[in-house]
């Protein structure tokens, strides 16, 4: 969501997308006409006529002397303009963006205003603009985001290849949040789906295949069917008839093979569609479903941005013709207005604030590394820049997918107008925002409290220097009055637990209050931005904190300080700094296709071919806008990765020049292994690497520099008034400055407040604030004065604890993903890490997969009770064991536990979990269909010590791993080389949870450790608590019994039975639940646990901390013998992957939460004696009381994302046929179930399928009068077209040209489906997805394991 830059109150009152509202003028008694239909802020205050932006060298901008420059950010609620003007001076403006009583467009408007008070003369607002005084105009807008946010673009049709018209939708088939019942998913951007008759694969060489032809990766291809552009004519006229005239065409493998999409366009164009996107050339990268999303994007929105440079156009005399107009793309560099696309146009605002502190910050502080913090209404924006632009090339913005370049700008859902909330003993702030409207309760709206509130009852925003825009009648200041209303209503809350509560203790004032919703804000904040300094190798505490917009100012000395950061840069445009970003942009052409090339010597010549080629289409591309030879510089990249991963980095050779043994373009080799090795810790020498895209990105360099004359002082600082801000501990006199009356050489003493038209900066405490030369803010940031912390509960540090340790745990996956070497944990993300207590008792794991929950809280302590004293500083542990608390084998849990200086037993244990891809056993991946002992699938560790006296076991360990392979019929490890590195992983990654609750203890002591660690965990349990106190409150207040009960079953028949009895707490008696099975079904404990707390967390319907707590208020009862606790020696990797899906079905069942999704992760294993590969697939999910099931999605116990069509086909045996919705396999409903998925492999080559499935022979049941969904079916199509029935679990041998038919099952229905009464009016309204950025982009691949 882009921001307005500048406002102190941080939610705007206006437009619904922007972030802020600005000082307008220092009078808070300027008429409100003036306010709207004026220059906002004509001149900044206190901007010295001698500053200017100087070219200096004018041809590169086509301008003679004595024209205008202009830089314009049109944010979501306000246009912000930056001028140099003729003479060399500046000026800025500021201006709703929308305003349609005063003037059609805001830019255009802001010309107009600079050029009138210029000139002074009238210049008519009905009246094209003389363009003759103007040399360039760049701006970065809004326009492509908000469309894409509000769901305004085009009406759009998808052409994609017949088979896979629900691809997109299907996506990857994970969901976005892993607790959500209703499975919110982002709406699609097409409104059609046209299936195009075509068909090219990969050339194998197979009997009877046809003459090859060779992509431009250099690959051969076989086209299997021509485009069938006759029946395809009728279908596009069709759609023109229907008013549809935007296309997004999106073929197979045409990332290399572009001619069918070609054709398709051709034929579009004829017959006079007016866009046409083709994923080809929106970018033409491998795998089809993030290039399918870009291709519909940049159809959506580029019709809306054409539409509205064609608007701004027609403002001016000549339409611009003579006039240098450039736009800001995401990847931070500026492009001529008609190549202004959709696709690239997302981040159009948020870059130029990137590239403002790049351009600034970075220069002044001598080229320290810098965070770009920008905190807006709803959400803050973190980047970061240490000489070089950070790109990601695939990445969600609004829900949507663009694999295109981009900065990797975070966006976090926390800002100004978060919401604070006290639930169950905890402060919360967000992710829920007042927006817009109704704005904060200061606002005078009826708005709820937020964190704008909390620093106005503290002081640190001052109502004088704001506006009188507030209010229904937007003509009154903003109120203290409201804020302290609202905010005493929390308060209230909060005293009634302090004082009625498990630990009694004294209310809180009001401020303290406040100032605890403010710290826990701040430590929300601070963990995106270690977590994106952590995942390179980066230590924050090395950053300078770059603070821009208008609501850092007042977080910015205490995150620097959280952060360890000693150095906060406010730019004194900081407020304006996109638009000032805008003026100091360079001019970008980039240039990329695919490639399938080793990297290696004898390729070196055609890289450096291509390499060559693409330059010289950017070189030609900046020439033709006016660019000198001389001032055009272009820079090469390879995407490379080693071969058999997926971890590609787009590598630059600029720090390493060409050698003998290199591309002429550069050393890319020493570039890719340094760049590897500094992000994960270590390189793999031996393992090919391969190129997967070859890229140039091209500089018109713009000559552009800002320049400053100092103001000179002249005596102290002068104070402008003195007021009192709340800090810890107490009121203090705070003085307030004026930043237009500071010269450079200043220093103010903190505590203080300065403020100018744009923003309020805060100086805290044993902070000192400077003016520098160049006219910006440099703040040094000192140590926060030491402050008690009691082991007695307190509310406030309760919640920046839960921060702090669920940050240690995300720490510890961070090192552990870097530093393993596997495709599971290094890529597919599959494993968790957890800090436990003295008792083993969880306290904080993350991320969240769903069958680790808690199940490692079980295994660290069958250690304890297993080893008693026996445990010693230096050991590490190894088990899997389901008697151990283990899932299935491949999953290897390592446990360290922690000594502090005189105590004699561990003070807590960190442990981590992670899926080794081959454990030994019958079959390769551990994962066999049909095993009957525990034995036949891998490696067995109950209780082993993995480390001993500081020494890793690695003979003991080999030998333990290579032990199945004595059994007959089984394998040891067929991978003991990842194993052994990926164990270390785990081990370094125990140990960086050791350092950091080291610095934990250190900070507050160990009783005060260990306290909250046992107030986080009754925190859970309070909620859990509370949730089932309202669930029998619910149930009582209809007159029913507070005793539930849910049965389902197994396949094979086994039952599973569940009676929940509830008053305050509550007892889940599995028994009645079948025997343990002869097959591998069979579930251990530790699964029905991470089961139960999942199924709690969903029903408590908010976030809280996942621990051992959630289990406090239950007692659970599972039967011995049972298929939920079998007996030590039986098989159980089918009840980790299917059993346990069948207990959530059942404990949502009972409490009526939602109907039965798929309840199967149908589990698919290909392999022969040269490739394995392994999937789950989606189903449908359960409708619920107000929502639909969502169809084609993972549900419950499983995320795991699939492999990206194009992937697959190119490395393994296999075509996909079709991969699409089984429509109408969902449960008919008031409600409807979400349909499950039809998927074909066609099989290239001999090799054995194993199918590992259930819900083949029990429907998924409907609740509530709902009708059940459809069973899923398993069909073998052989080659001579026999059809075969494989039933749940086979394996069978397939020859080339057999197909697997995988026919998934539906969720169920809810409610009856012939209930008349209106659906209800939340099903249609859009959904928000804010969070952006690889962070974001990081934590959702952890959760879709």
């Amino acid at each position: 969501m882009r921001p307005c830059r500048t406002c102190p109150a941080l939610a705007p009152p206006r437009a619904p997308h922007g972030r802020g509202t600005p000082v307008f003028s220092p009078s808070q008694d300027a008429p409100q006409a003036s306010l709207l239909t004026h220059c906002l802020c004509p001149v900044l205050p206190g901007l010295p006529a001698e500053e200017s932006l100087l070219d200096s060298s004018p041809t590169t901008m086509g301008s003679p002397e004595g024209r205008f420059h202009f830089a314009i950010d049109r944010g979501g609620t306000f246009t912000d303009v930056f001028a140099q003007c003729p003479g060399g001076h500046v000026r800025v403006l500021k201006l709703l963006s929308e305003d349609p009583a005063n003037y059609v467009d805001a830019p255009t408007e802001g010309i107009r205003r600079i050029l009138e008070q210029e000139g002074g003369m009238l210049l008519p607002r009905d009246r094209p603009l003389d363009t003759s005084r103007i040399a360039s105009i760049r701006m970065g807008t809004t326009v492509a985001t908000n469309a894409l946010l509000e769901r305004r673009g085009e009406r759009v049709a998808l052409l994609v290849t017949r088979g896979f018209r629900d691809l997109l939708h299907v996506g990857t088939q994970a969901r976005e949040d892993l607790f959500d019942l209703a499975v919110p998913m982002p709406e699609m951007l097409y409104e059609e789906v046209l299936e195009v008759d075509e068909r090219v694969v990969l050339y194998r060489g197979e009997p009877g295949a046809g003459m090859p032809v060779k992509g431009r990766t250099g690959d051969l291809l076989e086209v299997q069917q021509p485009v069938d552009l006759g029946g395809l004519r009728g279908k596009l006229e069709g759609l023109l008839s229907r008013g549809i005239r935007s296309l997004a065409v999106v073929l197979m493998h045409s990332y290399t093979w572009a001619q069918h999409e070609q054709q398709v366009g051709a034929l579009a164009h004829e017959l006079g569609f007016t866009h046409v996107s083709l994923s080809s050339e929106a970018m033409p990268m491998v795998r089809i479903v993030p290039r399918g999303h870009t291709a519909c994007a940049d159809a959506y929105l580029t019709p809306t941005i054409q539409r509205y440079v064609q608007g701004f156009r027609c403002g001016f005399q000549g339409q611009l013709k003579d006039v240098q107009v450039l736009f800001m793309r995401s990847d931070g560099g500026l492009a001529p207005m008609d190549s202004f696309s959709g696709s690239r146009a997302v981040l159009s605002g948020p870059a130029g604030g990137v590239v403002g502190y790049a351009a600034t910050t970075y220069r002044v502080e001598g080229g320290h590394p810098v965070i770009g913090f920008d905190m807006g209404g709803t959400s803050t924006d973190v980047s970061r820049y240490a000489g070089e632009f950070e790109h990601v090339f695939e990445a969600s913005t609004a829900g949507v997918t663009l694999q295109a370049p981009q900065l990797d700008i975070n966006t976090v859902a926390a800002g100004g107008g978060s919401r604070l909330f006290f639930r169950s003993g905890l402060f919360v702030v967000g992710p829920e925002s007042a927006g817009a409207h109704p704005g904060p309760a200061c606002y005078r709206k009826g708005g709820p409290v937020t964190v704008t509130d909390a620093n106005l009852v503290l002081g640190r925003l001052l109502p004088a220097s704001f506006p009188r825009i507030f209010g229904p009648g937007e003509d009154q200041p903003l109120s203290p009055e409201a804020s302290r209303k609202a905010l005493e209503a929390v308060a209230t809350e909060v005293n009634s637990f302090l004082t009625n509560g498990p630990c009694p203790a004294s209310p809180l004032s009001l401020e303290e209050v406040a100032m605890g919703f403010v710290r826990v804000a701040n430590e929300a904040m601070c963990r995106p931005i270690r977590a994106l300094t952590q995942a390179r190798g980066h230590d924050p505490s090395a950053h300078v904190l770059a603070c821009f917009g208008g609501a850092g100012g007042q977080h910015a000395c205490a995150i620097a300080r959280a952060l360890g950061m000693d150095t906060v840069h406010i730019h004194r445009h900081s407020g304006l700094l996109s638009a000032l970003g805008l003026a100091l942009a360079d001019v970008v052409h980039e240039a990329q296709e695919p490639c399938s090339l080793p990297y290696a010597p004898e390729t070196f010549v055609q890289l450096d071919q291509r390499l060559s080629r693409l330059e010289e289409q950017c070189v030609d591309a900046l020439r033709a806008q006016g660019f000198p030879r001389a001032q055009i510089s272009t820079e090469s990249f390879l995407h490379l990765r080693y071969q058999g991963t997926d971890c590609a980095l787009m590598v630059s050779a600029h720090q390493h020049p060409a050698t003998a043994h290199s591309p002429r373009a550069g050393d890319f080799g020493a570039g890719f292994v340094e760049r590897y090795m500094r992000e994960f810790g270590f390189i793999i020498p031996e393992r090919p690497v391969v190129v997967d895209d070859v890229r140039v990105r091209g500089t018109g360099r713009s000559g552009l520099r800002l320049e400053y004359v100092p103001k000179a002082q002249s005596g102290p600082p002068p104070v402008d008034k003195t007021t009192r801000c709340y800090f810890e501990g107490g009121y203090q006199e705070t003085p307030v400055y004026l930043l237009g009356e500071l010269g450079a050489g200043h220093k103010l003493q903190g505590p203080c407040l300065l403020i100018d038209s744009n923003s309020t900066i805060l100086v805290e405490p044993a902070c000192q604030a400077e003016v520098t030369e160049t006219g910006d803010i440099r703040i040094s940031v000192g140590a926060e004065a030491p402050g008690t912390v009691g082991a007695q509960l307190d509310p406030i540090h309760l919640s920046i604890f839960s921060h702090r340790f669920m940050s240690i745990a995300e720490q510890m996956g961070r090192i552990l993903q870097r530093t393993a070497i596997s495709t599971n944990i290094k890529e597919r993300l599959d494993f968790s890490c957890a800090l436990f207590g003295p008792d083993g008792g969880l306290v904080s794991n993350a991320p969240h997969i769903p069958v680790h929950l808690g199940a490692m809280q079980e295994t660290v302590q069958f250690q304890i009770q297993h080893l008693g004293a026996d445990l010693h500083p230096g050991d590490v542990l190894l088990s899997n064991h389901p008697c151990a608390g283990g899932s299935h084998l491949p999953d290897l849990t390592v446990i360290t536990p922690v000594f502090w200086p005189g105590q004699t037993r561990p003070v807590f244990y960190v442990a981590s979990r992670g899926h080794h891809a081959d454990i030994g056993g019958i079959t390769p991946g551990s994962m066999p269909p049909h095993s009957t002992t525990l034995q036949q699938e891998g490696a067995v560790f109950l209780s082993f010590r993995l480390v001993q006296a500081g020494v890793f076991q690695e003979e003991a360990v080999t030998e333990a791993l290579r032990a199945p392979g004595k059994i007959p019929g089984c394998s040891g490890t067929r991978n003991l080389h990842d194993n052994l590195s990926d164990l270390r992983a785990q081990v370094a990654a125990n140990q960086k949870g050791i350092q950091l609750v080291g610095e934990l203890i250190g900070q507050y002591g160990l009783d005060v450790v260990q306290a909250y660690m046992g107030h986080i965990q009754a925190n859970a349990e309070l909620a859990v608590r509370d949730m089932l106190r309202a669930f029998g409150t619910s149930r009582q207040a209809r007159g029913l019994p507070l005793e539930v009960s849910a049965e389902d079953h197994m396949d094979d028949g086994s039952p599973i039975r569940l009676r929940v009895q509830i008053n305050g707490s509550a007892v889940f008696d599995f028994s009645g639940t079948g025997p343990e099975v002869f097959g591998n079904l069979n579930a251990p404990r530790a699964i029905t646990l991470s089961a139960l707390i999942y199924c709690l967390r969903c029903l408590v319907g908010r976030d809280i901390p996942l621990n051992q707590g959630c289990l406090a208020p239950v007692r659970v009862v599972i039967p011995k013998g049972s298929i939920l606790d079998p007996s030590p020696e039986a098989a159980v990797v089918g009840g980790n992957v299917l059993t346990s899906q069948r207990v959530v079905d059942v404990i949502l069942g009972a409490f009526g939460a939602c109907a039965a999704s798929q309840g199967c992760m149908n589990n698919v294993t290909l392999g022969n004696t040269h490739m394995g590969y392994y999937e789950t697939v989606a189903g449908g999910a359960g409708a619920g009381p107000g929502w639909h099931g969502r169809s084609g999605v993972h549900s419950h116990m499983t995320n795991t994302r699939i492999t990206d069509p194009e992937i697959l086909e190119s490395r393994y045996p296999v075509i996909l046929r079709r991969f699409e919705l089984r429509l109408g396999s969902g449960g008919r409903g008031r409600f409807r179930g979400g349909d499950g998925v039809i998927r074909e492999l066609l099989f290239r080559e001999e090799a054995l399928l194993s199918v590992l499935t259930e819900r083949r022979a029990f429907q998924p049941y409907g609740l509530m009068g709902g009708e059940p969904g459809t069973r899923g079916l398993n069909l073998l199509i052989r080659k001579d077209g026999r059809i075969v029935n494989l039933g749940g679990k086979t394996s069978v041998l397939v020859s080339p040209g057999d197909v697997f038919c995988l026919h998934t099952p539906g969720g169920g229905g809810y409610g009856d489906p012939e209930d008349p009464a209106p659906l209800p009016a939340s099903l249609l309204q859009p959904l928000a997805f804010p969070e952006r950025g690889s962070v974001y982009e990081y934590r959702r691949a952890q959760e879709t394991v």
